[in-house]
């Protein structure tokens, strides 16, 4: 090998240990980040566990505080709600009352709604039509929910009093049915997911047996997926349980015992927007009050997941 050959053979050994040793850097950093995410996520979750511990125990705290206050019998058993009244009552019964009250008026609409949707967004819509009505359900569902009390207070409100007169301006009827207009949009997106989700063989081998379209919608593809569509409506009333904008400005705030919907109403989430405004001064009896609902409230929404998972795990199908 002349003196020519032997530099180019150096050359190409120089840059093939360069090669090399780029490569051997790119695979320490590489090892390094694999070690260093676990951490971070480690992190992340012990943030929300944190944060979640910290939440509950600030309600347990205030809440004791509350009952050094006022007993456990009447703030579960008394039929009036009048903090502010010279002789006060903390019975909740009224706030919890109003509460289902709206829980059950948007119930009404949104199952039946959200559930036809999910039917025909996964049944029979074409490609097209879904592509068009997903978009329109995600802007309905991402509306701030401010917008829906105004919605409800000044214009389904005036409706509703031209049919029923004797409808108060501020009722529990307006504020439902608008709860349920919020929340048809995660059922039928919810519900269209579990319906989409049931093997196409399960279609094709009920129509080749001879049955209608209809038949295997609602005899095969709506029992396989009914797991998934419980779960998705106990979620969705769960919102309604806790949703606050709506009730606070279209529903009033007089928290009643009884089951009209044409009157004013007060809810557990209405109340404590009422007092965490300025309402009563830190440390008092009615400052500590809110603290007793949240409590109250934070133990209806916990049941309702768990019955949602409960459901879910019941009656799931596997395929």
């Amino acid at each position: 090998m002349n003196e020519e050959g032997v530099t180019i053979l150096r050359v190409q050994q120089a840059q093939y240990s360069i090669r090399e040793m780029i490569q051997e850097r790119k695979q320490k950093k590489r090892i390094q980040i694999e070690r260093f995410i676990p951490s971070i996520l480690l992190l992340t979750a012990a943030v929300s566990i944190l944060t979640t511990l910290g939440i509950v125990f600030t309600l347990i705290f205030e809440t004791i505080t509350f009952f050094k206050e006022v007993s456990v019998s009447e703030f579960f058993t008394a039929d009036k709600w009048y903090p502010f009244a010279e002789a006060a009552s903390y019975g909740v019964m009224p706030l919890v009352l109003g509460t289902l009250k709206i829980t059950m008026i948007a119930a009404l609409v949104a199952v039946p709604i959200g559930l036809a949707t999910a039917i025909y967004l996964s049944e029979y819509a074409s490609e097209k039509t879904r592509r068009v009505i997903k978009p329109i359900l995600e802007v309905l569902a991402g509306v701030p929910t401010i917008v829906y009390g105004f919605f409800a207070l000044t214009f389904v409100t005036p409706v509703l009093r031209s049919i029923f007169p004797s409808l108060e301006m501020f009722n529990a009827l307006s504020p439902g049915l608008v709860v349920g207009i919020m929340i048809t949009p995660m059922i039928a997106s919810l519900s269209e997911d579990a319906l989409v989700s049931v093997p196409r063989a399960m279609r094709e081998g009920a129509l080749a047996l001879g049955s209608t379209k209809l038949e295997v919608t609602l005899k095969v593809v709506l029992p396989a997926a009914i797991s998934g569509i419980v779960a998705s409506i106990v979620l969705a009333l769960s919102r309604a349980i806790g949703e606050t904008m709506i009730v606070s400005v279209a529903g009033g705030s007089t928290p009643s015992l009884n089951m009209d919907v044409t009157t004013s109403i007060q809810t557990m989430t209405a109340y404590i927007v009422q007092v965490s405004t300025g309402d009563a001064g830190y440390g008092t009896t009615i400052y500590y009050s809110i603290y007793a609902v949240g409590m109250t409230l934070f133990l209806f929404t916990l049941v309702m997941n768990l019955l949602a998972q409960y459901i879910s795990r019941k009656v799931r199908e596997e395929y």
